[in-house]
């Protein structure tokens, strides 16, 4: 994401080629510690020096620099102003399945000059979405390992954005045919507009 004064990544993962300098991140968000989350080759190479990073407190992987932990166990809706971009750290988990326990991961809500982007990091279909005010939402809809392309419109129908991005679907999860299901039920259930990004990858 890129406003006019900051470059802001989430979980930067399978990032081909050079970065240039200014499209480097002056803001890191890692939603959890999952190899395709946290990647430390990925992180290196579009992380700035002086980036802030935000970055579970249970994340083994240590930064130098600014990098804040936030406990997640704690987080319910938690606001943070970095670099005058407003934060916002949400709950982000598993039902009925261990792979993302509740207290381990987090979702954010990224105001970037009044647009509001959610990106839901690994989770299912839960009730604190209800609460999320997004014009942009990026949810997963794998169905394994995250909720599945009917729980993910669901959750499009409760937060009522104007834009979703799949993701988390393909090679790790889900088959490509799943963002096709996705967008129809996407479709018929609200007016938000499906975007599907050509280079999907799993996170």
């Amino acid at each position: 994401m890129r406003g006019d004064n900051l470059v802001v990544y989430i979980d930067p993962y399978e990032v081909g080629g050079y970065i240039d300098y200014e499209d480097q991140a002056d803001v890191l968000l890692i939603t959890h510690e999952h190899f395709d989350h946290c990647s430390p080759q990925d992180i290196q190479k579009v992380r700035k020096s002086t980036a802030t990073t935000l970055i579970p407190s249970n994340c083994s992987l240590q930064f130098r620099g600014d990098a804040r932990r936030i406990e997640a166990g704690d987080v319910l809706r938690d606001e943070l102003a970095i670099k005058g971009l407003n934060i916002e750290v949400v709950a982000a988990y598993n039902i009925g399945k261990s792979f993302h326990p509740p207290g381990e991961g987090v979702g954010y809500v990224v105001d970037l000059e009044g647009l509001r982007i959610y990106h839901s990091g690994d989770t299912d279909l839960i009730d604190e979405m209800s609460v999320i005010e997004a014009d942009v939402v990026l949810l997963p809809i794998g169905g394994n390992y995250t909720m599945d392309e009917k729980q993910a419109a669901e959750a499009v129908s409760c937060i009522g954005p104007a834009y979703v991005i799949p993701m988390h679907y393909g090679s790790v999860e889900g088959t490509d045919a799943d963002v096709n299901l996705f967008k129809t039920l996407v479709e018929k259930r609200s007016k938000a507009k499906v975007i599907i990004l050509e280079n999907n990858t799993d996170s």
